[in-house]
């Protein structure tokens, strides 16, 4: 018999069947029917339960109490022996009516044991979180002496926004104690996980995507490495944490290792070490993205690209995932449902190699697959996820990959209990399953309506896996991405052969570093396609939509999806009407502004000031025509000022104004530069923070921006638009950074705000950044005070806070006042008092947390100032 061919069965001499009663061979359109007709069994679903229930164990007995999960255990293995006894006597009397029953039992017995099984080693886990010496030195908020090992990559802490100054950037470490010594108290070995957070210490160069404490050694340790450390123990949040404490670490002299990491660690670290060095002359995207593609290395990504991803549901593509193992067996073996016969594509057949030295060939790939991306839970269920479309290119048979699934699943909880509750984990699972479900009868059902094969199981597999994993994705972000499957089809293109070629240049750069980088530039080109598709796709302005957050919205979704599929199957059969919604998904989504202004009315015709509702922060612009603005300050978040001036039309930026460098006021800035053509940029003299200044310098330098420096008595132009900067004073000298500023004035970062009177449309505009008390009584009595009387419109100075002068809120006498603040802030803004004496001098208060974004229209002549609110 050939190898990988099914046995043709021995013929009789009954007559042949009609036709109707041979549905496999009359579908086959050949006067012989099929040679190889499938005649697949149902999808065995008894895997299934055991699976589920395990998980749903595991996600409880991680914070029950001990006796909690021993009960249940010992519960759970009662019963299952009492089922297993009753099934083995029922077997012993037989019959056939008797013979389902004691199937029945044995599926509840195997039911009960993955319960029992997940009880106990998910107690063992959680147990680790109360046992020993670390939780209650913990409590005591004690300084301690402690070897730990790492388990994990160290990451970057995420830049906080919001507040004048980012929040201070830190190394996270996952580590487990091994050795503590607390005070008073003598050494004490143990093996509680904890979190390691190692305050950075600024670079003194810093890297090209803007983290300046990339560069710290505690960054480059590797999984196994031991340290030890002086540090200071406290508890971890509550909720569901894996660790038993925090340990905060004052980074003085860097990391002390104690002992080396492993040499499979070594070995993985220096090829990770050479991806990064054979990218590192490509592209800004290539070289963020080629990591992340092929091992999951994601130190490179910026906010901005991160962001991208995020809003078009790209985030799976940098993510260790099944994908990337699915992408090298299918180079190895072939299509799905070839692998068993002769006609098998892939290198392995190409090469001569048999069937079963592929199965080896293929189980090492895996070993090696989880060395080089870490033995940590997300690459392991990536390896197991993989090992599916592992069994699915060896047998072609479909029936056997949802026990598969189910099996991985299984012993995955029972390894590590922690991924019970892991949102990762769960939307891993939900895609793979979809995947194997529904996407292969939807792409039947459109292969049926006359779609293209490869066609048909692209848009089936990326709508299956949006299906069953936007509710979750919603209880995450609070958003739907109305671009996902669109995006994830164009990515799916240059996935593979980025993925591919990845891989042999992190293959190739330990022994040749040269054909590393050429392989690593040709994998630049469909790495910079997928950055792009997400860069496209993220500044559309309908590329998602606002869906409440939590359970309740991710069961509404569910709702709405499982109503949306049979009303999608009826308008399949009508292609009029599918052309039909498809425009109207385009058009939600491209929303072109002037249609876009007829439904929303937003923004309003003849708008000449706009303040964006940025949260927290400041972010404003200046109606210059014809799809141009001057942006004044760009708030602390891209996405929300790039979403502000996209709802605006405003597709080009004269000038950005900065009045100040504090993290809520400058931080935004590569939104406002995200596919704008920008003149220049404007800041005030005085470079503090300093970080924060270097940051715009950086970035304007990137995009090869002019940034010059405000000062009183400025004039400008800009069409109809006009406008003085009011605010510093030319005589202040620029302060370096680093360098201690003078005494008085600016006697900070605030009193430094570049102001400005703006004339446009009739209005004058007083904007006067976050000045406090000294600076605006100095202004009062400058000599620009004399023009500062009876403005049309203020924007009140440091959001509403309670330091303002009253004499020039006096002579100011606003008709209209505005305030840009956040929703819920924690520094009171704006304050009662203020508001008070705005409303008290006459003006009309608005304020962006409770009124969201604002526009002032120009004078209709009727001395009314009209507002929209958005």
């Amino acid at each position: 018999m050939t190898q990988g061919t099914d046995p043709v069965p021995p013929t009789d001499s009954r007559p042949a069947e009609p036709a109707a009663r041979q549905p496999v061979h009359a579908a086959s359109g050949t006067r012989l029917g099929a040679a190889h007709p499938r005649r697949e069994a149902p999808t065995d679903l008894r895997l299934v339960p055991p699976a589920l229930a395990a998980w749903a164990t595991a996600a409880v007995a991680l914070h029950a109490p001990p006796g909690g999960a021993v009960g249940a255990a010992t519960v759970s293995l009662a019963a299952a022996g009492v089922l297993l006894a009753v099934g083995r006597g029922r077997r012993r009397r037989g019959g056939r009516r008797a013979a389902a029953r004691p199937q029945s039992l044995m599926s509840g017995a195997a039911v009960l044991l993955c319960i029992a099984a997940a009880a106990g080693s998910a107690g063992l886990h959680g147990a680790d979180l109360r046992r020993g010496p670390v939780p209650e030195l913990a409590r005591e908020h004690a300084p301690v002496t402690a070897e730990f090992e790492v388990t994990a990559d160290p990451r970057l802490s995420r830049p906080g926004a919001g507040g004048p100054r980012p929040a201070p950037r830190a190394v996270l470490i996952e580590a487990r104690v091994r050795r503590v010594e607390g005070p008073g108290a003598g050494a004490a070995a143990t093996r509680t996980p904890v979190l390691v957070i190692v305050d950075a210490r600024p670079a003194p160069r810093t890297s090209p995507d803007g983290r300046g404490a990339e560069r710290s050694p505690w960054l480059g340790l590797l999984p196994s490495t031991r340290l030890r450390v002086e540090a200071r123990l406290a508890p971890a949040r509550a909720g569901g944490d894996r660790f038993a404490a925090v340990l905060r670490v004052r980074d003085r002299d860097g990391p002390k290792v104690v002992a080396r990491p492993s040499a499979p660690q070594r070995l993985a670290g220096r090829l990770r070490a050479g991806l990064r060095e054979a990218t590192d002359g490509l592209s800004a995207d290539a070289r963020a993205l080629l990591p992340g593609l092929v091992v999951g290395d994601t130190s490179r990504v910026g906010p901005e690209l991160d962001e991208a991803f995020r809003e078009t549901d790209l985030t799976h593509t940098l993510a260790v995932s099944g994908a990337n193992f699915t992408i090298l067996l299918a180079l190895l073996l072939g299509p799905p449902g070839l692998a068993q016969r002769v006609e098998r594509r892939g290198l392995a057949p190409r090469l001569g190699i048999s069937l079963r030295a592929t199965a080896l060939l293929g189980g090492a790939l895996s070993l090696g697959f989880v060395v080089v991306c870490r033995p940590d839970p997300s690459v392991l269920r990536a390896a197991a996820c993989g090992s599916v479309a592992l069994l699915a290119l060896a047998t072609g048979r479909r029936r056997s990959l949802v026990p598969a699934l189910a099996t991985a699943v299984l012993l995955l909880v029972l390894y590590d209990p922690w991924l019970a509750r892991s949102y990762g984990f769960l939307l891993s699972v939900l895609a793979t399953g979809a995947l194997l479900t529904l996407a292969p009868r939807w792409s039947t059902g459109l292969r049926r309506r006359g779609v293209p094969p490869r066609l048909a199981e692209a848009l089936a597999a990326a709508g299956a896996a949006q299906a069953l994993c936007a509710p979750v994705v919603a209880v995450l972000t609070a958003r739907v991405s109305l671009v996902a499957v669109p995006c994830n089809l164009l990515a799916e293109f240059a996935l593979a052969p980025a993925t591919v070629l990845g891989f042999l240049a992190l293959a190739t750069a330990p022994f040749a570093m040269p054909v590393a980088k050429a392989l690593a530039w040709c994998a630049s080109w469909p790495a910079e396609w997928i950055a792009q598709i997400a860069r496209t796709g993220a500044a559309l302005p309908g590329a998602g939509v606002d869906w409440p957050g939590g359970w309740a919205g991710a069961a509404a979704l569910g709702t709405l999806t499982l109503a949306a599929l049979p009303v999608g199957r009826r308008l399949l059969g009508h292609p009029w009407w599918c052309g039909v919604c498809a425009l109207l998904l385009v058009v939600a989504v491209v929303q072109p502004p002037p249609l876009a202004r007829v439904i929303t009315g937003w923004p309003p015709p003849g708008w000449r000031m706009v303040m964006c509702d940025v949260g927290q922060g400041d972010a404003m612009v200046l109606a210059a025509g014809g799809g141009t603005g001057v942006v004044v300050d760009a708030g602390p978040d891209p996405a929300l000022v790039d979403r502000c001036l996209r709802s605006l039309g405003v597709t080009r930026i004269p000038l950005v104004v900065l009045t100040h460098f504090h993290a809520d006021h400058v931080a935004g800035l590569p939104g406002v530069l995200r596919g704008r053509p920008v003149g220049a940029i404007e800041t005030t003299g005085y470079e503090e923070p300093a970080d924060q200044a270097a940051f715009v310098r950086r970035i304007a330098a990137g995009r090869g921006v002019p940034v010059t420096r405000a000062a009183a008595g400025e004039r400008r132009r800009t069409g109809t638009l006009t406008w003085e900067v009011v605010w510093p004073p030319p005589a202040a000298p620029p302060v370096a950074p680093g360098t201690r500023p003078p005494p008085s004035p600016p006697e900070g970062p605030n009193d430094a705000s570049v102001a400005m009177l703006v004339r446009t449309g009739g209005l004058r505009l007083l904007l006067l950044g976050d000045l406090e008390p000294p600076a605006q009584r100095a202004l009062a009595r400058s000599p620009a005070g004399r023009a500062l009387a009876d403005v049309d419109v203020l924007k009140v100075a440091h959001h509403g806070s309670a330091y303002q002068d009253p004499d020039l809120m006096r002579r100011a006498a606003p008709r209209l006042a505005l305030i840009s603040s956040g929703e819920g802030n924690p520094y009171g803004h704006p304050a009662p008092n203020t508001l008070a004496a705005l409303r008290a001098g006459g003006a009309a208060v608005l304020r962006t947390d409770r009124d969201g974004a604002l526009a002032v229209v120009g004078d209709d002549g009727s001395g009314r100032l009209r507002v929209a609110r958005h």
